[in-house]
C-alpha cells in the first residue's frame, strides 16, 4: 500500500480523484504550500467552489476513513495546484 501522495488539476474546472487505492484509515490532505489560492475536496459533484470544502495553502483536513482515494476529488482556479496526502496508520 503507498502511504502517500500528490495530486494535482491540470484542467481547473474539471475534478480531479485523488486516486484508486482502497484506504481504510485515518488520511491526512493537505493543500500544497506553493498554491496562489483555494483547492476544494469533495466528491465527483461537489469538489468545486460552489459545493466543495475549501482548503488555502497549507490547510489540512483528516478523515477518519474514506474507503478509497477515488471517493475524494480536488479542484483548483489554477492549474498546477493541489494537495498532498498521507494515511496516518495502515
Amino acid at each position: 500500500m503507498t502511504l502517500s501522495g500528490k495530486k494535482t488539476v491540470t484542467t481547473p474546472g474539471v475534478n480531479v480523484p485523488l486516486g484508486t487505492q482502497a484506504v481504510y484509515a485515518p488520511l491526512a490532505v493537505k493543500a500544497l504550500s506553493t498554491n496562489t489560492g483555494l483547492v476544494f475536496l469533495g466528491d465527483a459533484a461537489s469538489a468545486s467552489s460552489a459545493g466543495g470544502y475549501p482548503l488555502l495553502p497549507g490547510d489540512q483536513v483528516v478523515f477518519d476513513t474514506v474507503g478509497s482515494l477515488a471517493s475524494l476529488c480536488l479542484d483548483a482556479a489554477v492549474s498546477g495546484e493541489g494537495v498532498a496526502w498521507l494515511v496516518l496508520s495502515a
